[in-house]
């Protein structure tokens, strides 16, 4: 703190044993550690302050970091937006021709409640579409062996 070498040390307190004599001198010697201690107490309660202040702030730098980087990860990321192209997604998709729809069942509720009307075209600006497969049903074993006993009929 101070740069005071033992000279410097061995002058002044020859000028404190002449100045206050030598009966008071331990009293103000007392005194003066009194008030350097009072000096470093409140130098180190400072410093601590200091240091607490110091490690806050680095703290509080660190989570803006972190929230800068979270917010770049997000930018762009709307989880509602993608609930939304899921779902548009999934009631888009028609049923495929092996389903049964072209053989003139009828679609569950369920599903119906999952197709969205279509609002950008008129009905007129659209061709029909033929559907792409067997328009009856699928010949079942029991169908092969009855047509096979009434051609032995016949």
């Amino acid at each position: 703190m101070f740069d005071i070498g033992w000279s410097e040390l061995l002058i002044i307190g020859v000028v404190a044993l002449i100045a206050i004599g030598p009966k008071e001198l331990p009293g103000v010697l007392r005194m003066v550690g009194q008030w350097m201690g009072k000096v470093r107490r409140m130098a180190s309660e400072f410093q601590g302050q200091f240091q607490e202040a110091m490690r806050e702030a680095e703290r509080e730098a660190d989570f803006e970091n972190l929230k800068k980087h979270v917010d770049s990860m997000t930018e762009g990321l709307d989880p509602m937006e993608s609930v939304r192209k899921e779902v548009e997604a999934a009631t888009d998709d028609k049923p495929a021709s092996g389903d049964g729809a072209a053989s003139g069942d009828t679609a569950s509720p369920a599903a119906e409640t999952l197709q969205v009307p279509e609002t950008s075209a008129s009905a007129a600006d659209e061709a029909p579409v033929a559907p792409s497969g067997p328009a009856a049903p699928e010949p079942t074993v029991a169908d092969a062996e009855a047509k096979e006993a009434g051609g032995r009929a016949a």
